[in-house]
């Protein structure tokens, strides 16, 4: 893994929430995307060499509906930057690791991405990306 890549925060709503945040951080969104696999809107924020994501979701189908529901608004997961993601995957698998994810699929921000599970990361889940070149 090179480095985090993104924290992933869900929130409700991000018509409220893209304002807070370029409050907060002091900085504008740069991009927002829908996800239509995940079932959910995306809104990021870059500062200096971090990024965060919003996540709003559009179903109630969504993770990150079910996360709200559960825990309510708040950090959902941290992603990792990796340089091939299948390399990767197998790896993990081998240390043990149980992904949420047989494939690694599209995800926001042209990333291919995956996902591993919580309760093998001491509660926190954690997010492959690999940037897709095209």
């Amino acid at each position: 893994m090179e480095h985090i890549e993104h924290l992933g925060i869900a929130v409700t709503n991000l018509e409220v929430s893209i304002p807070t945040y370029e409050k907060l951080l002091n900085t504008k969104c740069y991009k927002q995307e829908a996800v239509e696999s995940e079932h959910v809107i995306t809104a990021f924020f870059k500062t200096a060499n971090n990024k965060i994501e919003l996540l709003q979701a559009t179903s109630d189908k969504s993770a990150i509906a079910k996360f709200i529901e559960k825990r309510g608004e708040g950090l959902h997961h941290v992603a990792y930057l990796v340089k091939n993601i299948n390399t990767e995957m197998d790896r993990l698998k081998t240390e043990g690791f149980r992904l949420l994810n047989e494939q690694p699929k599209r995800g926001a921000d042209n990333k291919l991405i995956c996902f591993v599970h919580p309760k093998d990361a001491s509660g926190v889940l954690m997010e492959l990306c690999q940037e897709i070149s095209e």
